[in-house]
């Protein structure tokens, strides 16, 4: 291999690098195919924002799906083809709902941050609850407005009667979102 064909190779191997020190590897998934998960989350009424209330068969199920009807809200997630993957791995202190509260902001940054990239399938990969960590991974492609609809952009996501029942079979989760 040439000396020039060998930098070039180390230019692009550093310049992967940081690109997931910051948010985590990223792939191209057209190849890729899975069944997209059941739809678990519902919209409820609330005065000028949304609650979004998932469940899930296990916590972390319900993350997921909170995750997943967030996107949901902005776009018809239906029409999200896996053409991409990001990954997010985030910590938090104190609980479970500060835990929820950072797992979907960051959903939302590398949103904002990644050209508008829109998951329409997310899975958590590592759920610790002793150290408060969240490793996961979204499926999906940028937003394109010539090929996907226009709901309403979530600004933030809010700690407002943020409530997780895991007692419950279904580990309901509740959080309100900033539209």
């Amino acid at each position: 291999m040439s000396k020039e064909s060998e930098n070039k190779n180390q230019d692009s191997n550093i310049e992967k690098n940081q690109n997931e020190d910051e948010h985590g590897p990223s792939a191209s998934n057209e190849d890729v195919t899975f069944d997209y998960p059941p739809i678990k989350y519902e919209y409820l009424d609330h005065t000028a924002d949304i609650q979004i209330h998932s469940w899930g068969d296990s916590i972390e199920e319900s993350f997921e799906q909170a995750a997943m009807g967030m996107f949901a809200y902005m776009t018809d997630t239906d029409l999200i083809e896996n053409r991409d993957m990001k990954q997010i791995d985030i910590r938090a202190d104190g609980d479970l709902q500060n835990l929820l509260f950072k797992f979907l902001c960051e959903w939302l940054e590398v949103y904002g941050t990644e050209d508008y990239f829109i998951p329409r399938k997310i899975e958590i990969n590592l759920f610790d609850r002793n150290e408060l960590r969240i490793i996961a991974r979204g499926y999906g492609e940028l937003f394109d407005l010539s090929r996907h609809t226009q709901g309403t952009e979530v600004k933030a996501i809010t700690y407002s009667n943020m409530q997780i029942h895991e007692e419950t079979s279904t580990h309901d989760v509740y959080v309100i979102v900033d539209i």
